[in-house]
């Protein structure tokens, strides 16, 4: 359910703001892929749920970039 929400949002997103989640989102799975890396991250789910809303901005922003060029 969650997947669905975020990605209506995701569409209704301008280029710019799609660039910065997708910049936000990076951060977010680097800086928990350290914490895993160290023991510090208590929730290790949460790494792959990142990686996968990273992977949703990209296509997202892959098919706006698609219909640009059409």
């Amino acid at each position: 359910m969650k997947s669905i929400q975020l990605l209506k949002k995701l569409r209704g997103m301008s280029a710019q703001e799609l660039e910065r989640e997708a910049a936000e989102l990076r951060k977010k799975v680097w800086a928990q892929g350290i914490q895993q890396a160290t023991g510090q991250l208590q929730d290790h789910h949460k790494v792959g749920e990142a990686k996968r809303d990273l992977a949703r901005v990209l296509t997202v922003q892959r098919q706006v970039a698609s219909e640009k060029g059409r």
